[in-house]
Parts: C-alpha cells; sequence; structure tokens
C-alpha cells in the first residue's frame, strides 16, 4: 500500500482520531456548561408577546454548604495557588463567612426560660405540665424482624434460676397498644436521648431529638374517641396527647431524672449547655454554660451525677468537666485532652463507688478515673496539666461509643469493631490492679448505625429488683436485654416497628423498656 500500514494500523489510527474529536466535543461542552460568566452579564428573561414587560424578581438560589472550586469559577493552576483560595468560600459559600459558620455553630439558649418561650407549635403544643401529676420530691448485615436471638428450651435449662426467671418476665413484655407506634410521635426528628420517670405510678417517658426539642409523653393516658355524625360502625380515636418543648438549640444528648429530684429533668446538649425542667415551677433553668470566649469544642457530649449537687459532662472535644450545680458555671473544673483531645462519645459515674468515672472514646480506648487523685502531666508540647488519676484502660479495634456502669461494678460498652463487651470491675480496685487483669466478656453485635440512625448505647436499669440487666437497640429493629454476665435474656419486638428502636432505655425500678427512633417514635414495652 502506498502508506505502507498495514489494515490493522490503519484502523487503529481512524480509532485513535475518532476519539479525540470525541474528546475535543466533550470538553468543548463542558467550558460551555460550566464557563463562569461575566459579572456584567445580566440573566435573560422571556416574556409573552402583547404583555407588558415587568421587572423580575431577584431570587437567591440556596448556596450549598460545600462548594468545589470548579463550580465556584476559581482557577487555580498550581499548588501554592491553590493553599491561598478562600477556604471560607468553598466551604460555607460566598454569602457565609467561617465567623458567622463559627457562631452559628456556638449558638445556645441562655438563661431561664419559662414554657411559653419553648414551646413547640403542633401536636407537642400544650399550656402546662400539670397534667404529668409530678409533685414535690419524694458486623453483621441488617435483617429487618430476623431474630438474632431465640432461647431454646435446652439453653433455658442450662441457665441458673435467676436467669429464667429473668426471661420469663420479660419475655411476657407486651408492646403498648393504646395508640400505634406510628402515632407515638414525641420529637419532630431523630430521637438522640430518652428517660423514664422514676415514679412506679405510670410510664412517664421523656426524648430529646436532634433539634434540641425535648418531647414528653404519659402512657397511662385513657384513648379518646371522636364522635362521628357518619353511620359508619367504626370508631376514630384522638392522637395521643404529647407535650413539646425547646430548651436547646442544638442536639439533646442526655436526659436524666434522678431518683433525689424526681420535679427536674436534666438535659445537656451540642449547644454546651445544661438545663435543668423544673416541672413545678414550670420553667427550664440553665444550670451551666461555658463562657463566650471559652476555648476548645465544648459541646456536651454526655452528663451524669455523683451526687444530686454534682454534674459530670464530657465534651466533643475530650474533655471532662465537673460541676457543682449550687455555684456559679465559671467554678466548673474541665479537665481538657483526656483522650488525647479525642472525642467522648459517653462515660458514666460508678453507681456503687461515685469517685470512679469510666470513659469511652473515639481513641478506641475504655479509660477508668479516679476523681479522688488530680495528678500533673506533661503533654507533647511541653505543657504542664492536670488530669484525673488514670486508674486503667483498655483498647477496642474501633472507636468505643460508650460505657454504661452499672450497679453491682459492671460496664457495658459498645464498639464499631461489632462487640458488646461486660466489664466485671469489683467497687474496690487492688493496689496495682488495671482493666486488663477483669476480661471482658465479649458478645458479637452489629453496631454498625451509619448516618441515618443514632450510635447504640448500653443502659443499664438503674434500681433493678433483681438480677442487673442492660438494655439495648438492635439494627434489625428489636431491643436487646442482657445480664451482667452478658447472657442475653430477651429480644423486644412487635407489630407496627418498621424502624429501628436505636436509643433504649429501663425504668429505674420496673420492667418498662423504651425505644426511640429516628423518625421521633416511641416503642414502649409494658
Amino acid at each position: 500500500m502506498s502508506d505502507g500500514l498495514t489494515a490493522f494500523e490503519r484502523r487503529r489510527a481512524e480509532n485513535a482520531k475518532a476519539n479525540n474529536e470525541i474528546l475535543n466535543s466533550i470538553s468543548k461542552t463542558s467550558a460551555k456548561v460550566f464557563a463562569t460568566k461575566p459579572a456584567t452579564t445580566k440573566s435573560k428573561t422571556t416574556t409573552k408577546p402583547k404583555r407588558v414587560r415587568s421587572e423580575p424578581v431577584k431570587r437567591d438560589s440556596p448556596m450549598p454548604t460545600r462548594r468545589s472550586a470548579r463550580v465556584a469559577g476559581i482557577e487555580s493552576t498550581t499548588t501554592e495557588l491553590k493553599r491561598e483560595l478562600d477556604d471560607d468560600t468553598l466551604r460555607y459559600g460566598l454569602g457565609e463567612s467561617a465567623e458567622q459558620a463559627h457562631k452559628a455553630k456556638k449558638l445556645r439558649i441562655s438563661g431561664d426560660l419559662s414554657l411559653s418561650d419553648m414551646q413547640v407549635d403542633g401536636r407537642w403544643a400544650a399550656p402546662s405540665l400539670s397534667s404529668l401529676g409530678i409533685g414535690a420530691p419524694t458486623k453483621v448485615p441488617v435483617q429487618p424482624g430476623v431474630r438474632t436471638f431465640v432461647a431454646t428450651d435446652d439453653e433455658d435449662a442450662d441457665v441458673n434460676k435467676d436467669i429464667h426467671i429473668l426471661r420469663t418476665e420479660l419475655n411476657a413484655l407486651q408492646l403498648y397498644d393504646k395508640f400505634e407506634v406510628k402515632d407515638l410521635k414525641l420529637t419532630k426528628e431523630r430521637i438522640y436521648a430518652m428517660a423514664f420517670h422514676p415514679t412506679e405510678d405510670k410510664p412517664l417517658v421523656f426524648a430529646g431529638d436532634k433539634e434540641g426539642r425535648l418531647g414528653i409523653f404519659d402512657a397511662s393516658q385513657e384513648v379518646k374517641t371522636i364522635d362521628n355524625d357518619d353511620d359508619d360502625d367504626e370508631e376514630e380515636q384522638e392522637e395521643p396527647q404529647i407535650i413539646g418543648f425547646k430548651p436547646h438549640a442544638r442536639t439533646i444528648t442526655s436526659v436524666l431524672v434522678l431518683d433525689a429530684d424526681p420535679a427536674s429533668v436534666y438535659t445537656s446538649s451540642y449547644d454546651t449547655t445544661i438545663r435543668r425542667l423544673d416541672i413545678q415551677a414550670q420553667k427550664s433553668v440553665e444550670v451551666y454554660a461555658p463562657a463566650d470566649d471559652a476555648d476548645g469544642d465544648l459541646a456536651i457530649s454526655c452528663i451524669d451525677f455523683s451526687d444530686p449537687n454534682t454534674v459530670f459532662f464530657s465534651t466533643l472535644g475530650g474533655a471532662l468537666g465537673r460541676h457543682d450545680i449550687r455555684t456559679k458555671a465559671e467554678n466548673a473544673v474541665v479537665w481538657s485532652a483526656l483522650h488525647d483531645g479525642h472525642k467522648i462519645g459517653g462515660f458514666a459515674v460508678c453507681p456503687d463507688t461515685p469517685h470512679l468515672i469510666a470513659t469511652a472514646s473515639l481513641d478506641r480506648t475504655l479509660k477508668i478515673w479516679d476523681m479522688r487523685k488530680i495528678v500533673a502531666t506533661t503533654d507533647d508540647a511541653g505543657d504542664k496539666t492536670e488530669k484525673p488519676f488514670l486508674v486503667g484502660s483498655d483498647a477496642s479495634r474501633l472507636s468505643v461509643s460508650h460505657a454504661s456502669w452499672g450497679p453491682g461494678g459492671h460496664i457495658a460498652t459498645t464498639s464499631y469493631d461489632d462487640f458488646v463487651r461486660v466489664y466485671d470491675i469489683k467497687t474496690s480496685l487492688r493496689k496495682g490492679e488495671t482493666i486488663d487483669d477483669f476480661s471482658p466478656v465479649k458478645m458479637p453485635h452489629n453496631n454498625q448505625t451509619g448516618r441515618w440512625v443514632t450510635i447504640l448505647k448500653p443502659q443499664w436499669q438503674r434500681s433493678p429488683r433483681g438480677l442487673p440487666v442492660f438494655v439495648l437497640g438492635n439494627m434489625n429493629r428489636f431491643v436487646d436485654v442482657y445480664a451482667a454476665d452478658g447472657t442475653q435474656v430477651a429480644q423486644l419486638d412487635g407489630d407496627g416497628i418498621t424502624a429501628v428502636p436505636a436509643v433504649a432505655q429501663m425504668h429505674p425500678t420496673q420492667r418498662w423498656v423504651a425505644g426511640g427512633n429516628a423518625s421521633g417514635k416511641l416503642t414502649l414495652w409494658l
């Protein structure tokens, strides 16, 4: 041939030419679509014939929370120039600065609030709290509906008598049926924390959600029917009465009602505050808030009490604080970087020995601290700091989500390595003894909640009238119940449960169990 090419080479050259033409076409199209328009160019408006032209209404397009340099029209050819780009513009959009975003993150509701100040509109509206009747202090795949535990007769024969009695009691629990689960919407957004009121007269449940709302539900209320003029035989019932308030500006992370102060509901939040809902006075009182110029990330992740007047709190910045609620907030003591700056997801005060505290962290460790002894340490930068005395620690393969300290000296933890661990820590640790001397009981459990389900955290029954037990949400839409030795004693379910009851709680003394899901709905077993 004249060109000296074989048929194969000629075909290859033709394919290369065709591919180049396609790439050039795509490149030109992309340039037209993503080209930055000149500042002087006005948007074109179209008008219909024979109509008077009117000035177009200027509408600002909502800016995304995050923008790439290409979409923002910022060209960069060198690494050095990329470093000099306005990061505020890229991350927060052209209309919001980093300072404004930082202020929004630290937004909190300060001072004391009356009920009218916190009122939530819609079905949660209520004139007062008097209806509550509270007086003065006296890696397994998710398979919805598929059980992960079934107690067989042979297994029951192998357990001791107390476990057998416990299983019988818990398996007798029934899903609350006065109202359907879909109607028990305690909060507008995802539930993050729950608590039972300690009264034994009736099940009274509190739930805190992602946006700082607190929902209250009295399960003893009677079902009311609606008078219907139609001839239909079926009667319609009214929706359940659910009270709602908004005491916080951001996510509520803890809800506590103390046995010694049943007229108060304590809540903590990512808005850096701890508040007390006074049911008798019908107002919300600020218990703790850091100074406006406080350094570090003081978003509160958890609270617990060592006595009715002393509250401990953990933060997303890895700090642990202690505050006497009878004093001013500036008197609070905060120990920073207990886990080298990693987030403390949850912690618990030992109910039998309240000077011991267990913390669970993103650094994959469980640590136990003795608050009676504060020691001076030096960090990597050479700065001197003070910390409580570290009794011991235990590491997991992945981050530890929460540590819950139950009666009898047992600590239950959940971790993203898909295990539940129970440590049998005695109330008096011998000198030189570490957590390693107490080998934990490990139970496999799917803890991969993902983005839309609240992190699974074990919660002990505070004052059991039998064997200590703790409850834990199950990704297959159950609530699991475990004994202190790691034996699973129940797996609660029921009709109408369409989401994971990730936030589980048990009444301090009664065999009542509550679960909260990502839709703000309650599942209740009585």
